[in-house]
Formats: C-alpha cells, sequence, structure tokens
C-alpha cells in the first residue's frame, strides 16, 4: 500500500494550498474587472485591496489602521467558529448571523438601558445567542426542521426584533444607538494595554487576544475532548450514535447553541469596543454572520485556520475601501470579496484535486 505521506501529502499542507488557490483565484479575477473598468489604476488598486494598512503613509497611520482591521477581525473569527463548530458535527449554522444580532441586541440593550459592566454585557450576549441557537437545535431534534431553513427565519425575526428593543437606548437626535463610551464607560471592553501598541487606537481591546484563545480552546474541545468526540460522532451518523448510547437529540441541541454562544460574543466583541453603533432602521441581515462562512471554509474547517483565514478577509475588505473611489465604483470592494467568499466553497474541491494528483503521482512510481 501505497502511503504518500510526503510533506505535500498532509492534510494540513493540503488544506492550505487549496485556500491560497481560492484566493489567487479570486484575486485574479477581481483585477480582470478593475482592468475592465479603468485599466490604468487596475494594479494599483488590487495592490492596495492586498495590502491595506500598508499602504498609509506614515508608520503609526499603518499601525492604528492595522488595529481597526483586528477590532473588525475579532467578531468574524468568532462567526466562523460558529459555523466552524456546527459544521464539524454535520450541522450548517446559517443562523450566524441572528445570533450576531442577538448577542449585539443584548449586549447592548445591558449596556446602555441597565448600564451593567462589560463582562455582564458579553455572558448575556452568549446566553442570547445560545439561546437562538436552542431554537433551531429543538426545531432540528425535534421535528427534523432543517437548521438551514429555521435559521434564516430566525435571522430576519432577530433582526427586525433588534431594531424595535434598540429603539429604546438610541440616540434621540439619529437612528444610531447612544455612543457607548460616552453612556457607559465600564461597558468597554478595556484595553489591557494594547492601544498604546496600536498607536492609541482605543478599540483595540482584550476582545482581540480572547478571540484567538477561544479559537484554540475550541479546537481543544473538538479534537481532545470525549465531548467533542460525541458531538462529531452525532455528526456523522446520528443512528449510530443512538445506537452507541450517545443522546443525539441533545447533542444536536448542544451543539446549535454553542455556535449561537460563539456568533453572540462576536457581536459583544464589536460593540462592547464602541468602535461601531447599532442603526434601528437597518434592513439587512449584517453580513459578519456569512462572512464567517467563507471564513470558515478558507480556514480549511479548522478552528485554528479560521484565525488566519478571518484576518485575511477582513484585510481584503478594509483594503478595498481605499481604492479610488471617483474611478471605481464602491461596490467594487464587495465585488472582490465576493469573488472570494464563494470560491471559498470549493476548498474542499481543490483539496481533492490535490490528493488524487498525489496519489496518481505516487501510484507511477
Amino acid at each position: 500500500m501505497n502511503e504518500n505521506k510526503g510533506f505535500f501529502g498532509k492534510p494540513g499542507v493540503q488544506t492550505i494550498m487549496a485556500s491560497l488557490i481560492c484566493i489567487v483565484i479570486g484575486l485574479f479575477f477581481g483585477f480582470l474587472v478593475l482592468l475592465l473598468i479603468h485599466p490604468q489604476g487596475a494594479w494599483d488598486s488590487i495592490v492596495t485591496i492586498i495590502l491595506n494598512f500598508i499602504t498609509r503613509s506614515s508608520g503609526p497611520a499603518k499601525i492604528k489602521a492595522l488595529g481597526n482591521t483586528l477590532v473588525k477581525t475579532s467578531p468574524l473569527l468568532m462567526c466562523a467558529l460558529s459555523v466552524c463548530f456546527c459544521y464539524k458535527v454535520g450541522l450548517f449554522n446559517i443562523g450566524a448571523a441572528g445570533q450576531y444580532e442577538a448577542g449585539a441586541g443584548i449586549a447592548l440593550f445591558a449596556a446602555l438601558g441597565w448600564g451593567l459592566p462589560w463582562w455582564v454585557c458579553l455572558i448575556l450576549a452568549a446566553l442570547a445567542g445560545a439561546l437562538l441557537g436552542c431554537i433551531s437545535g429543538a426545531l432540528k431534534a425535534y421535528r427534523n426542521v432543517n437548521e438551514v431553513i429555521s435559521g434564516i427565519m430566525l435571522n430576519w425575526i432577530t433582526l427586525y426584533l433588534v431594531n424595535m428593543i434598540l429603539t429604546k437606548v438610541k440616540d434621540p437626535a439619529s437612528p444610531y444607538t447612544m455612543p457607548l463610551q460616552a453612556t457607559n464607560p465600564k461597558a468597554v471592553i478595556p484595553g489591557v494595554g494594547l492601544p498604546a501598541f496600536f498607536a492609541n487606537n482605543r478599540y483595540v481591546t482584550l476582545a482581540i487576544p480572547l478571540a484567538v484563545i477561544i479559537a484554540v480552546a475550541i479546537w481543544v474541545v473538538l479534537n481532545k475532548t470525549v465531548f467533542g468526540y460525541e458531538l462529531r460522532a452525532t455528526g456523522f451518523n446520528k443512528e449510530a450514535a443512538r445506537y452507541a448510547g450517545m443522546a443525539e437529540k441533545k447533542n444536536i441541541i448542544v451543539t446549535l447553541a454553542i455556535g449561537g454562544a460563539l456568533a453572540g460574543i462576536g457581536a459583544a466583541f464589536l460593540f462592547l469596543t464602541g468602535y461601531q453603533q447599532w442603526t434601528t432602521t437597518q434592513t439587512s441581515v449584517p453580513g459578519m454572520g456569512f462572512n464567517g462562512i467563507a471564513a470558515t471554509f478558507l480556514g480549511g474547517l479548522n478552528p485554528i485556520g479560521t484565525i488566519f483565514s478571518s484576518f485575511f478577509i477582513q484585510q481584503i475588505t478594509d483594503g478595498g475601501a481605499l481604492i479610488d473611489k471617483a474611478i471605481y465604483p464602491s461596490q467594487i470592494s464587495d465585488l472582490i470579496s465576493a469573488l472570494i467568499v464563494y470560491l471559498c466553497g470549493f476548498t474542499m474541491f481543490f483539496r481533492l484535486i490535490i490528493a488524487n494528483k498525489l496519489a496518481r503521482k505516487g501510484g507511477n512510481k
């Protein structure tokens, strides 16, 4: 039997190669679109999209812009972990967007309406997301309702409920919620010395290292614990898990509850920094939950891989906002991001091609 276990035969290496192929193809097609619109500035624009903060004029400006990208990476990473955790158990948590909304709504209302400290708001956000996940989980476990259908419906229901709730704590002169720093400073996640390093960027907080720690913890739970083994076994085959004495219904509900909690924490990681305020008149589901799907697949369905893929997706998103809007339409950055997002769905396909080519090469020896 030919093992073919060289460097390129390792699953982790193949996953990285597949992700890089998705990135290169996505950027290439994005570059073609830029060429069609305005050839002279296409190269500079694609470089700006890729480099993002590196294109800033001074060192402090680069460090501060990097901090802003990291601030938005932490909630994206949490949404990616939410999707990744559920997917490992055979569930597709498209409801992460609604769970993110629930976390944002409860965290902001607790901070602005009740004056609670940040850590209590964070816990409440996790519980709100977990509750929404439990609803999808119970429907799946006891009525076999597809979690995708229930998740999509709950996304929209939650959006308008959160809009209604947060009108109680919005600025009277605008549709935005009240400024967090001015209304309740103790609800702002502490910086723990990080803002000083990032050119006094006060939005760089404890949320960033916490998100990374949670990603590592999720990897440990899934791969090194009996609990994680039972969850993955349920995802592989519910009937077999039931036959082995596992509570498959409970595992489904617990999985989606944990996924919801992760997405809810992600929302708190963003809104409890004061970086962004909720708009109570918004009529579209926040893209953070859906971008988390892309980060999950681009990261090879690995909690550690999602750390790097989440940063990359946020990097090109922020870089796309810096190109010359007088030449290119403002939607071009969204288009280029979307190209890579959709190609993320082919990560496993590219990995399969790489594995097959290596197998054939090994068989010819």
